[in-house]
């Protein structure tokens, strides 16, 4: 039996998740993923990209790249896997990332070659769940970075931190909204257990969730609880204003506040 999408469903996955079903007209900045694996074409494309982030070295030109691709390949992965239970794959090999203009935001996508759809079959949901994380963890953004950070080079703790903030964001806030009890259901169960899910569905040694998740806490520098980096993303390389860090950046001396007791 084939699986398809339902339209309302792609539409939700290009229109939100940065899921792309035509190549971009921008070719400067469109290219397949699988070049990132290539020390002379990603250097050559991180050249291009520099113009975009401005940023004074290419470890935090590489770092601010990281984020965007981060967020467009796990996005869309994530979003239809626990919510719509649909698969598709999400390789390095079958991904290309496709240059979109918003004014001026780059805000780039991704578009898939093959796009026949999995879904779990009766009672092996945790072994198909298991085929989507590797798919997109293991044969994508683990080679990723693992090839930027030996050419840029910028540390996979940072890449990886990157990436991490984006999924416990589409978890714990966006994919909740507009969806029914049980879907939620189904979406915390799916992030629990990827925040403990086995290291080598990730492509790497230990679950590089894990080492990210933790309690929010309250600073004097933040209206709202946080996750405190452990990293630096070098968004402030970029940025036109001295020393603009992100709000959960660990260069800001955060000073927690009291805890309430009533």
């Amino acid at each position: 039996m084939a699986f398809v999408y339902e339209q309302h469903e792609i539409d939700l996955l290009v229109e939100e998740f940065r899921l792309a079903i035509q190549p971009s007209e921008d070719r400067g900045l469109s290219v397949p993923a699988i070049d990132l694996l290539d020390r002379d074409k990603s250097l050559a494309y991180f050249t291009r990209t520099a113009e975009v982030f401005k940023a004074e070295t290419l470890m935090a030109n590489a770092s601010l790249f990281g984020k965007r691709y981060s967020f467009l390949a796990a996005a869309s992965c994530l979003y239809a896997m626990s919510v719509f239970d649909k698969g598709l794959d999400y390789s390095i090999e079958n991904a290309h990332i496709e240059s979109i203009w918003k004014e001026d935001l780059w805000l780039p996508k991704i578009r898939l070659n093959d796009w026949q759809v999995s879904r779990p079959e009766a009672g092996g949901r945790a072994e198909w769940r298991d085929r989507v994380i590797s798919n997109l963890f293991a044969e994508n953004l683990s080679r990723a970075w693992d090839a930027i950070s030996r050419n840029a080079p910028v540390s996979k703790a940072v890449l990886w931190e990157n990436t991490s903030i984006y999924v416990f964001w589409l978890y714990e806030s966006r994919m909740l909204q507009g969806i029914g009890e049980e879907m939620q259901a189904r979406v915390r169960e799916d992030f629990a257990y990827l925040i403990q899910a086995p290291a080598h569905l990730f492509g790497e040694k230990k679950n590089p969730l894990a080492r990210y998740y933790g309690p929010k806490v309250e600073t004097v520098a933040c209206e709202q609880p946080i996750r405190i980096r452990k990293t630096c993303c070098y968004y402030y390389q970029a940025s036109d204003e001295p020393e603009d860090y992100c709000s959960s950046c660990p260069k800001i001396k955060h000073e927690l506040l009291p805890v309430s007791t009533s």
